[in-house]
């Protein structure tokens, strides 16, 4: 199992672009298929990993090797995320150093934006619903879209601090969910 989950960080590590946020539908995907944990408890452990200091994705690697395989997976998951990111990003650091001003270069990164959006909203949308058929509109979920709709107010309306807009989301969330 340890070598699974370093494997498969490592992996996750290698092809994902965008950020943690964007790397969340793949990390799903793995984590479920290798039957490391069920659905309710990756989507709570990815809510615990981001409200943890650090990367999103990197946390969820640690807290998933955690309950999989105790210390050493955590710490075997966290490498395989890690590493691929640090050797890459010396190698690409050396490369963009020289190759900056180049067009081909400033058009592929503009051609990456759309991408890394879309999987961001596939990914917030996938949380935001409890399930799949006809249990997807519940009490839970209007009483999310209303928290969704006053964060989103105080952030652009009223320009809280986003730090504000979570405090908010916390009481709000108690205060419907209790």
């Amino acid at each position: 199992m340890l070598w699974s989950l370093f494997a498969v960080f490592l992996k996750i590590g290698l092809v994902s672009f965008g950020g943690g946020y964007a790397m969340i539908p793949l990390i799903r995907h793995e984590v479920l298929l290798n039957g490391w944990m069920e659905e309710r408890q990756f989507t709570d452990t990815v809510a615990l990993a981001g409200m943890a200091p650090g990367p999103i994705a990197t946390n969820s690697a640690t807290l998933i090797g955690y309950e999989a395989a105790g210390v050493p997976g955590a710490i075997l998951s966290t490498l395989g995320m890690v590493l691929p990111s640090l050797a890459i990003i010396v190698f690409i650091a050396a490369f963009f150093f020289r190759m900056q001003q180049r067009p081909w270069v400033k058009t592929t990164f503009y051609g990456l934006k759309p991408v890394v959006t879309g999987m961001i909203v596939y990914a917030a949308i996938h949380f935001s619903l409890p399930g799949s058929g006809a249990d997807w509109m519940s009490w839970h979920t209007v009483g999310m879209m209303i928290i969704l709709a006053v964060c989103l107010g105080a952030l652009i309306k009223y320009r809280l601090h986003p730090l504000a807009v979570i405090v908010l989301s916390g009481v709000l969330g108690i205060a419907f969910f209790q």
